[in-house]
């Protein structure tokens, strides 16, 4: 039976984990989750260190312009270019974070990866691109009906990747243990 670390060949290669991050504190949760359970073990069973690949999706910018915003108000191109700089600087702030809690595992080597686009497209290409062997990400914990009304990204990226998807819950969530979900 094949662990979590890899089977007979995981003594060959590192493994490639895909963790989806956003500003959330369920993706940073399931980063921990990650390094703390499948990175650890590796280490532990003495195979090479996994490589982790965060990624993070921005939003795609509007295609039309001048646009009206919901108050009537005309968004011009500079504040567009604005909204930008700001998504740019968000993406940016997401990434150091996660980048931070990755120094804990000096050993692990992590890449980033930010694209724009629908965050259910951008991490299930990203984990392709990748070459990913698992794509670990946060629950936020949505109920049925916001699930229904938002869509759940976990539950496309169960459905769409090519590689294992753990789904870690949000802390504090069901019985107040964070474990994976299928």
């Amino acid at each position: 039976m094949e662990s979590i670390t890899g089977g007979a060949g995981a003594a060959a290669s590192p493994r490639r984990v895909v963790v989806a991050v956003d500003e959330s504190e369920e993706s940073m949760h399931a980063l921990s989750w990650c390094l703390s359970n499948v990175v650890s073990s590796a280490a532990a069973a003495k195979a090479p260190p996994a490589a982790v690949v965060l990624v993070h999706a921005r939003p795609a910018r509007p295609l039309y312009y001048p646009v009206i915003d919901g108050a009537g108000y005309v968004l011009t191109q500079e504040v567009m270019d604005s909204m930008d700089r700001y998504m740019a600087t968000a993406a940016d702030t997401v990434v150091a974070k996660a980048r931070n809690i990755c120094t804990a595992f000096p050993n692990v080597k992590v890449e980033t990866r930010v694209e724009k686009g629908d965050p259910r497209e951008v991490i299930c290409g990203a984990a392709e691109k990748a070459g990913a062997d698992m794509l670990v990400m946060g629950s936020h914990g949505y109920g049925f009906l916001q699930r229904t009304l938002l869509g759940s990204v976990s539950n496309h990226c169960v459905q769409h990747c090519k590689c294992p998807v753990v789904v870690v819950k949000r802390p504090g969530a069901g019985d107040g243990k964070a474990q994976p979900q299928s």
